[in-house]
């Protein structure tokens, strides 16, 4: 049993509104298994519907009249009565009959029974529905355990991430021996990653022979859903999945769209991989000709790096033996791939929309980052000369850019250089997107109209 953020967030969900919940998320990132999770804290009677497991159920609500007949026919299929307030009905997999969304509105209305929803792929398939039921329903995306989750369930407590909290908040250096500890950890995510079957495969049976096969099992799952739900692309789709560690193992870790065809074009193929970031297969982090704020504004669609959207995942992909040379600290491995894939992975699940710059004077900088108006560069260093980074250093010293603060993310214990953070790798789960608070005033004076 893995303990997840998302529990809270589906406990606080229910206790404060009767908006009907929705998970999204890649396939096996946990979804199901959070809902029944939730109806057995809850004490509820659970009454689920797998529109993929058990097509015969899409059948339950076509042609209903109204919302009681609807009720009705869930009962039915239940085979027992469902108690108001004591009933969570759970429509699973609704990727496979997306019309059911329609229905939410009418059921919250009704009021007397919570519902869930969860899916994959939703991102491709909430675009083609007719009547989203905005303001009747919640969504929430999961993603696999983060570094902060897989370590509690790893067995570290609660009281020392707080210690190590503290120590990132105050830029002081974490215990010697608490940080040699969660460095052998975040060596281990970068095998096991984060998908709850390899993780609790690991917390079973410490056999990461067994965690390979898991995550295997989840690759094969991948591409029957590229097969099933986009057949005219899925050449080139599975194959642009299928180059995913070989391009990040490159020199630039840049996609070259000549590995798959030498006259290939990106406005061509552009959906394939619109196809991998929806179906949240891929995690794609644009370039952008300047780190100005906004962001956005400068980005190069045709121009990103490409990860795995689970660096267990991405490890599985290697070649045989890569994990053994992982736990063992071998020099002669290029970690850097594998590096930035577990905080790419980090950073997205945390809310930050990523990027990176690159520039033939200035040279590459592997993430940038904008919070409240301010850019923040961040490189990520596996080896043991962290400090050097020209790049870095010379967006810092372009008074054009007005940048105050830099991050490298290495091996290393904490310490501080003018305006670099060099903290340890694994604080990238401290590191969250905030939202700006607060009211957004704005008065026009109509004085004199």
């Amino acid at each position: 049993m893995l303990k997840r953020h998302i529990d809270s967030t589906i406990d606080v969900h229910y206790a404060t509104s009767s908006k009907a919940l929705l998970l999204s998320g890649a396939r096996q990132v946990g979804k199901t298994y959070a809902i029944r999770r939730y109806a057995e804290r809850a004490g509820l009677q659970l009454v689920e519907m797998n529109f993929l497991l058990q097509p015969e159920t899409k059948n339950i609500p076509h042609g209903a009249s109204d919302v009681k007949e609807l009720l009705l026919r869930i009962s039915a299929y239940a085979k027992r009565p469902l108690t108001p307030g004591k009933t969570l009905i759970f429509f699973d997999e609704v990727q496979e009959y997306a019309d059911i969304l329609t229905w939410v509105k009418a059921l919250v209305d009704e009021g007397s029974f919570r519902y869930a929803l969860s899916g994959s792929l939703l991102g491709l398939e909430l675009k083609n529905i007719r009547s989203v039921p905005v303001g009747y329903m919640t969504e929430y995306q999961m993603y696999p355990l983060d570094f902060n989750e897989f370590i509690r369930n790893i067995g570290i407590s609660d009281e020392v991430i707080a210690s190590v909290r503290e120590s990132w908040e105050q830029l002081r250096p974490v215990d010697t021996y608490i940080h040699s500890k969660l460095m052998q950890l975040f060596n281990l995510y970068l095998i096991v990653g984060g998908m709850p079957l390899a993780v609790q495969t690991y917390k079973d049976s410490n056999d990461l022979q067994l965690v390979i096969r898991e995550q295997w099992s989840i690759l094969s799952l991948y591409k029957k859903d590229i097969s099933r739900y986009d057949p005219d692309e899925k050449l080139y789709i599975n194959d642009i999945f299928d180059l995913i560690p070989a391009e990040l193992n490159a020199k630039n870790k840049r996609f070259i769209l000549k590995t798959l065809n030498e006259h290939i074009k990106f406005s061509r193929h552009e959906n394939s991989f619109t196809w991998l970031r929806e179906a949240d297969m891929a995690l794609p982090v644009y370039n952008i000709d300047e780190p100005r704020v906004p962001l956005k504004l400068n980005e190069l669609r045709n121009l990103f790096k490409l990860f795995q959207n689970d660096v267990g995942l991405l490890a599985a992909q290697y070649a045989d033996g890569i994990q053994l040379r992982i736990l063992q600290g071998d020099v002669n491995i290029n970690n850097g791939a594998i590096y930035e894939n577990a905080v790419a992975q980090e950073l997205h699940a945390h809310g930050w929309k990523l990027y990176y710059f690159n520039s033939k004077k200035q040279g590459e900088v592997d993430f940038v980052l904008e919070q409240d108006e301010k850019i923040i560069p961040i490189e990520v260093k596996s080896g043991k000369d962290y400090q050097r980074h020209v790049a870095l250093s010379n967006i810092l010293a372009n008074s054009e850019y007005k940048i105050q603060e830099a991050i490298v993310l290495s091996n290393n214990n904490l310490s501080t250089k003018n305006t670099i953070i060099y903290a340890p790798v694994y604080m990238t789960m401290f590191m969250h997107h905030h939202k700006s608070e607060g009211q957004l005033l704005y008065k026009v004076d109509l004085t004199g109209m």
